[in-house]
């Protein structure tokens, strides 16, 4: 049951010498330098993925929609915090201005989708408003957003018991 090394080229124990004039060309491929770049994207990713989120917290509502698809454009996202602050995208925005900055960005964007992410303490008036505001300034296609997990409208919640 021992292990045993075995000797390359052979029984004779001759050892082959390669001339250098007669070498042939090395026909095999090495992984090692792709390998090392490819672990060193990896590490990039993972540590700039958690970034590229929108950066403010907000306590969304929870609801048993389900997710909309995803988009080749990147969502323009609203959110209206917990102040009754809006923000677009990572850019806070006062309430007067906003319908001319809607306008600048929907004349640059290809779609009329927008996300409005709004804080669920506040009035729904506020959230009427900043909608209004969205239709006024080019966006139609309003898509709110919700976190999944909350009580449907049949008395059950997103994990199917009874409350």
């Amino acid at each position: 049951m021992g292990a045993g090394v075995m000797k390359s080229g052979g029984g004779g124990g001759k050892r082959r010498r390669r001339n250098r004039r007669s070498s042939q060309p090395m026909s095999e491929i090495n992984v090692t330098p792709f390998v090392d770049v490819m672990l060193v994207l990896l590490i990039i990713f993972m540590v700039a993925a958690p970034l590229l989120t929108v950066g403010v917290p907000v306590e969304l509502p929870k609801t048993a929609a389900n997710p909309l698809p995803g988009e080749q454009e990147e969502p323009l996202t609203i959110t209206i915090d917990a102040n009754l602050g809006i923000t677009i995208m990572t850019t806070p925005v006062a309430a007067e201005d906003l319908i001319p900055k809607l306008r600048a960005v929907a004349a640059e964007r290809e779609s009329d989708r927008v996300y409005l992410r709004a804080d669920g303490a506040i009035p729904y008036e506020a959230v009427v408003q900043v909608m209004g505001a969205l239709n006024a300034g080019g966006f139609s296609d309003v898509g709110l957003v919700t976190d999944v997990g909350g009580p449907a409208l049949d008395g059950t919640d997103a994990g199917g018991t009874d409350n």
